[in-house]
């Protein structure tokens, strides 16, 4: 999941012909912004600035009934507010929520330590409880009788080696 204040910072930071570009690529495909897609593909058609652009069947408020913008970034627009820190939605506290998570939705250094430590633990106690089975315990009788084998072989071979008489 990603800052959605980094990304506004971002948008706010490219220059107008790129921020359209962005905004109808982000648009496009999507009916819910297909209102806005077209005022766009206008604007970017017909090189008009962008508030002379109006979306149809958009209601325009009465310019007394308008809020007053909160002070902002002023680099886009003279009143983009950007928060310094992100705010969580309506009815969410502001605490980080509980999991091993950030705000952000960035797991935390101890959750991430702690989830490489169980599944560690985990992988132990299933070794030793495979060695404890019927078939655990005869897997390694079968590997240790190899092994006493292997080794007696290769005594048996030192021992031919150094038997036999070297050279004519």
């Amino acid at each position: 999941m990603t800052d959605s204040a980094g990304i506004a910072a971002l948008l706010a930071a490219l220059p107008d012909d790129e921020l359209l570009a962005v905004l109808r690529a982000a648009t496009a495909q999507r009916p819910t912004f297909a209102r806005a897609h077209a005022a766009l593909t206008e604007q970017a058609t017909s090189g008009e600035p962008l508030d002379a652009v109006v979306i149809p069947d958009t209601p325009h408020p009465d310019p007394g009934t308008v809020p007053p913008r909160a002070p902002g970034s002023q680099q886009v627009g003279g009143g983009f507010a950007v928060p310094p820190v992100p705010v969580p939605p309506q009815g969410m506290s502001g605490t980080p929520p509980t999991g091993g998570y950030t705000a952000s939705g960035v797991p935390t250094f101890d959750s991430v330590r702690d989830k490489v430590e169980q599944r560690f633990g985990t992988a132990q106690g299933r070794e030793e409880l495979d060695r404890e089975t019927t078939a655990g315990r005869s897997v390694e009788e079968q590997w240790q009788a190899r092994e006493d084998a292997a080794r007696d072989r290769l005594d048996k071979i030192r021992k031919s080696m150094r038997d036999e008489p070297t050279g004519p």
